[in-house]
């Protein structure tokens, strides 16, 4: 498919009432696309079942067999890592412009992420200490993909958090990895990298292998199989989350530039046939405009067939009435990404609820949070930030209850704990208290 084949987006005008009877077109399409999943079924999720449980009966030797049919590539358990020799010699072969570019977006990623890093909270007094304390996770996988593109910006924006967080080894795994993806991983400090990819690769830091140490959680973007992988892995080790395809939605209102949204709605499309990108407006002038700058622009952009197909499956030009109805559109959608391209956008920020991240006026393009604003660009997808957050450094944290009474804290609090002990039917539960505090009367229980 050629960009001259774009010729609009599908529009869906949302400025009339539902009715309670079978709805308007509309609003039953719209409904469609808010509910979309990230693909917890079909062909990918069989694989990648097959997958996890061949490597977490077979160990390496299954990594290297689908390493070898599915990539064609013959690996040996022992060469599965780069050895410092070739990570030396990858990162050697990456341009100066583009080594600095990883460093700059590399230190605003750990400055933001810094402001994230917890205190131990709690209360003290009143009989006793209780705390609740934040701990790094000790070892951490992050993903980066190895097909049709290679990102640099997944492993910055996955491993520079995990070591602001403290994470004690940060292990990548990637297939084929790139000598710019060597040295984001080198500038972010990850530990070890392993060249593997998909779904075996899931499956070997879940569970670990001869050669390949279990990690405590896996972060980062990767196909269907990756995904499905991480589904199927999850307790085992903790996963960031389920991840459909890149997504972004734009408010605009008939002050915004059409050739500044066709441009952030490209942006995305680009990333892949399954991507969405959305415009909701209140103005239904703006997107002919729109459409012709999404025809000028697709016409001499590189990846013009992919990003095409995108918006045609699943681009959308939806009509609202009024900046209420904005917001309830976009909180309705729940996008990865929300750009505001409206006059006084920040009036709108604190109505918007659901989004993954939020990118407020005309320069702020989804593109820097892509690379150098600093918060990470790992989002919730598939509507999942109704619930989810970036990736931050919450995600490499575990807490623990410290609990501390003296025996003061314990007697005030022993009946109370007696009786709902009884009540439940644990006996065990009151005498552990009773024994401690010495009780005498009604509250030792017969049987004591």
């Amino acid at each position: 498919m050629a960009s001259a084949d774009f010729a609009a987006l599908n529009r869906l005008d949302l400025r009339q009432p539902e009715t309670a009877h079978d709805g308007h077109t509309a609003w039953v399409s719209w409904r469609a696309r808010c509910g979309r999943q990230a693909g917890l079924s079909g062909p990918a999720d069989a694989a990648a079942r097959e997958i996890v449980e061949a490597v977490r009966t077979r160990g390496d030797a299954a990594v290297a067999e689908f390493t070898q049919r599915f990539e064609g590539r013959a690996l040996e358990p022992g060469a599965f890592e780069l050895t410092a020799e070739q990570r030396a010699a990858a990162c050697s072969r990456v341009a100066p412009e583009l080594r600095a570019a990883l460093e700059f977006a590399a230190a605003r990623i750990a400055a933001f992420h810094r402001t994230q890093v917890p205190a131990p909270s709690g209360l003290d007094g009143d009989g006793g200490v209780l705390r609740s304390r934040p701990t790094p996770l000790r070892r951490v996988a992050v993903y980066a993909p190895g097909g049709t593109a290679a990102y640099p910006s997944s492993v910055l924006m996955t491993a520079v958090v995990a070591k602001v967080a403290g994470v004690d080894e940060v292990c990548l795994f990637t297939p084929r990895p790139a000598d710019v993806v060597v040295l984001a991983a080198e500038i972010a400090g990850v530990d070890r990298i392993y060249a593997i990819g998909g779904a075996q690769a899931i499956a070997a830091a879940a569970f670990g292998t001869a050669s390949i140490g279990r990690v405590d959680k896996i972060v980062g973007p990767g196909n269907a199989w990756v995904t499905a992988a991480k589904r199927h892995v999850y307790g085992a080790c903790d996963v960031d989350g389920i991840a459909g395809p890149s997504e972004i939605l734009v408010i605009a209102d008939d002050g915004a530039d059409p050739a500044m949204i066709a441009a952030d709605l490209i942006s995305q499309a680009e990333h892949d046939e399954l991507a969405c990108a959305v415009l909701v407006t209140d103005a239904p002038a703006l997107v002919e405009a729109i459409d012709a700058a999404l025809r000028e622009q697709l016409a001499t952009l590189p990846r013009a067939e992919m990003a095409t197909r995108s918006l045609l499956d699943h681009g959308a030009a939806v009509i609202v009435r009024d900046r209420a109805q904005m917001l309830e559109a976009a909180n309705d959608y729940a996008p990865e990404h929300l750009e505001l391209l409206v006059r006084d956008p920040d009036a709108l920020v604190e109505g918007l609820r659901t989004s993954g991240a939020i990118f407020v006026g005309p320069h702020t393009p989804e593109a820097a949070g892509d690379y150098t604003a600093g918060p990470s660009h790992v989002l919730p997808t598939a509507g999942a930030a109704r619930f989810g957050s970036p990736v931050g450094v919450w995600d490499f944290i575990k807490y623990t209850s410290v609990l501390r009474l003296d025996a003061a804290g314990l007697r005030a609090q022993a009946d109370a704990i007696v009786t709902l002990a009884r009540a439940e039917g644990l006996e065990g539960h009151a005498r552990a208290v009773l024994l401690r505090v010495g009780s005498v009367g009604a509250n030792r229980g017969e049987g004591r």
